[in-house]
């Protein structure tokens, strides 16, 4: 039962973290093209708190659910190379995040804010929000690499 307890945790982080990730993207990318700045910072502060209550816990839930349940089996973390794999691919996913994708989100956010009410979007924010989509794609691909090793452990 404990097992069944983590492995459902893990799916559903699995679940809350690459559809927070996937579905934000396509919702902001539709909220920037309407170049309207009340909507453009509309989507952006749903973006700062989807990813601090769907993401973060998504990937609060992955880590505790995923580790946990290989310790339930005793599992050796880096015996399987799917498993070694999957490891590798989401530190990868969160160091693009970490690094550029959050850094580029706050600034994104910050200028938002200002032109919130109607003022005119900086070229800054033009420049976050392109550079915010392409490596959110590029993170995004590891995750799903990760998750298609989980499944299909082909190696």
């Amino acid at each position: 039962m404990l097992y069944l307890t983590f492995k459902f945790l893990h799916v559903l982080g699995v679940i809350l973290l690459i559809g927070n990730v996937t579905v934000t993207a396509v919702w902001k990318v539709f909220a920037d093209r309407t170049r309207e700045p009340r909507v453009i910072a509309f989507g952006q502060h749903l973006v700062t708190i989807t990813d601090w209550f769907l993401t973060a816990t998504g990937v609060v839930l992955l880590i505790i659910g995923g580790y946990g349940a290989a310790m339930v089996t005793k599992l050796d973390l880096f015996g399987a190379r799917w498993l070694v794999w999957g490891q590798v691919l989401l530190g990868i996913s969160g160091l693009i995040w970490m690094g550029i994708l959050i850094p580029a989100q706050i600034r994104q956010a910050k200028a938002a804010r200002a032109f919130a009410n109607g003022g005119e979007i900086p070229a800054s924010y033009r420049r976050d929000a392109n550079r915010w989509l392409w490596w959110g794609i590029i993170a995004t691909v590891p995750l799903v690499v990760a998750l298609w090793l989980m499944v299909f452990k082909p190696i």
